[in-house]
């Protein structure tokens, strides 16, 4: 049976990490950490790091982008086919504004985000919702009948 030790610490070159990262991206993550805790700078693999944390925000802004999208999209067909309203409409709202708030709660400064895209993800939502629905896009306004603020409302439903 094979034991499996902690190492005592982290030698990595800088060379050494890059091409951990090409190999094993969850040891790349640990030796790093480690790296940043004993203040071993030189040896980070700075690169690849500043890539990392410039994805994590990038994800994190995508999660927002698509999550108001859903939730915008829901609320158009729970407007304009109130004949056709289900149980799933209803829970995706629910579904996709918690993330929303998880988000926001994880990342405060994303609610900025949120405001300056809601009028592009609102067309987005648009256009979904006249092909799921299978309604003209007129029927649709053009600008959105919600506010942001309402959007947000875990009461709110048209």
């Amino acid at each position: 049976m094979t034991q499996v030790q902690e190492p005592q610490e982290i030698a990595f070159h800088p060379q050494d990490t890059q091409s951990l990262y090409d190999r094993d991206f969850a040891l790349w993550i640990e030796a790093t950490t480690e790296l940043l805790r004993a203040k071993q700078f030189d040896q980070i693999d700075l690169e690849n790091l500043i890539e990392e944390i410039e994805s994590m925000g990038k994800s994190n802004k995508s999660a927002v982008r698509s999550n108001l999208t859903v939730v915008l999209m829901h609320l158009l067909k729970w407007k304009y086919q109130s004949g056709k309203r289900t149980n799933s409409w209803q829970s995706s709202i629910f579904e996709h504004r918690v993330r929303l708030d998880d988000e926001f709660m994880d990342s405060p400064s994303l609610k900025r985000y949120y405001l300056e895209l809601f009028a592009k993800c609102y067309q987005v939502a648009r256009k979904q919702a006249a092909i799921e629905t299978g309604l003209d896009l007129s029927t649709f306004p053009v600008e959105s009948p919600f506010t942001p603020e309402q959007g947000l409302d875990s009461e709110f439903l048209p």
